[in-house]
């Protein structure tokens, strides 16, 4: 797999509709070619201590931020005909699934593959398949862990190598 999008997504809470940000890593031949961030006012609209302790994002963050569905809008054509990646899909797959149902839109059924499996299958005898252990494992330097453009990118840079 060469071409894709890696995804990440935090959450200001525990409902998987609250995304707080997105990251998005564009990848073409093997390579990042394109990244993408934002803030998004999260819905439901407050912040858990330990979501806020994890990634950094409060309320003042994103009261102003734009909604999920104008971000969709900036997002779909950069991830136009590409399956999605993540790290541990079963969190951004149910995230981006939750928004969708939370704004009544139309889920267009993205493909989506996740490195934390294909991790954990293909390499072997590491001691944990944190996205900062896998990584670096693969030569990438995770230097600010839970915003979601570097971990989008980390993934990206996990799926480079395995995929």
């Amino acid at each position: 797999m060469k071409e894709f999008a890696a995804i990440d997504f935090e959450t200001a809470n525990s409902h998987r509709s609250s995304v707080c940000s997105v990251g998005v890593a564009i990848v073409r031949n093997g390579v990042i070619t394109d990244r993408f961030y934002s803030l998004i006012r999260p819905e439901p609209e407050y912040y858990y201590y330990l979501n806020t302790q994890i990634h950094g994002i409060t309320y003042s963050d994103t009261m102003n931020a734009p909604l999920f569905p104008q971000v969709w809008r900036q997002i779909e054509p950069l991830i136009e005909g590409l399956p999605l990646v993540a790290h541990n899909k079963a969190f951004d797959e149910s995230c981006l699934k939750a928004c969708f149902r939370t704004y009544q839109m139309d889920y267009p059924g993205y493909e989506f593959h996740c490195t934390l499996r294909g991790a954990r299958s293909q390499l072997k005898g590491l001691p944990d398949y944190r996205l900062e252990t896998v990584s670096a494992h693969c030569g990438f330097s995770l230097r600010d862990h839970h915003h979601a453009l570097a971990d989008a990118e980390a993934c990206a840079w996990i799926a480079i190598q395995i995929f």
